[in-house]
């Protein structure tokens, strides 16, 4: 069976608006202009599209699995059920240990392993730090996105989703021969 390439996602932040330590409440939730176009057009090159994201507040009790869920069934809906899947890491270090938690790459890992990905064609694309170094460990390339990061922070760096993907898709353009 050939192995698949993957663009590993970030939500808060990469496909929907951050919105302060935890996004959770369902009227509030807002995918990010160009989220459906930049996933349209990874989706037309043959990335599986695979969410990873981290989910504390579960753990500390802030807000519950289901309204995770909830907020998972809106992205869906925004985007045209482009996603393949949906991971997310509901513990936090002070309440419980877990390897799933980025920067830790397990999430990544279960969903390598589940979808036959190739780490040498897939992606990470994340706003934080913590997401760069999962996917570094998970063997995959990364992207850092979001406006509020210095110039030179991170060697592949993009606006918002809609940059990532021109990245991802230019990057994988065969030269003429």
């Amino acid at each position: 069976m050939q192995k698949q390439k993957c663009v590993f996602l970030d939500r808060d932040g990469v496909l929907n608006r951050e919105m302060g330590d935890y996004t959770y409440i369902l009227d509030a939730f807002e995918v990010l202009p160009g989220v459906p176009e930049a996933l349209q057009l990874l989706k037309k090159q043959g990335y599986l599209l695979i969410v990873i994201t981290n989910q504390a507040g579960i753990a500390k009790g802030l807000y519950s699995r289901n309204e995770v869920l909830a907020c998972h069934q809106k992205l869906q809906e925004h985007c045209q059920l482009q996603l393949d899947a949906i991971y997310f890491a509901p513990g936090h270090h002070t309440i419980s240990e877990s390897l799933s938690r980025k920067p830790d790459s397990l999430m990544l890992e279960r969903a390598m392993a589940k979808y036959n990905i190739d780490p040498e064609l897939s992606w990470m694309v994340g706003d934080t730090p913590r997401d760069m170094v999962a996917g570094a460990k998970a063997g995959v390339k990364t992207i850092l996105v979001g406006e509020h990061h210095p110039e030179q922070a991170h060697p592949l760096q993009a606006k918002d989703l809609l940059g990532a993907a021109n990245i991802i898709l230019e990057s994988t353009k065969k030269p003429a021969q």
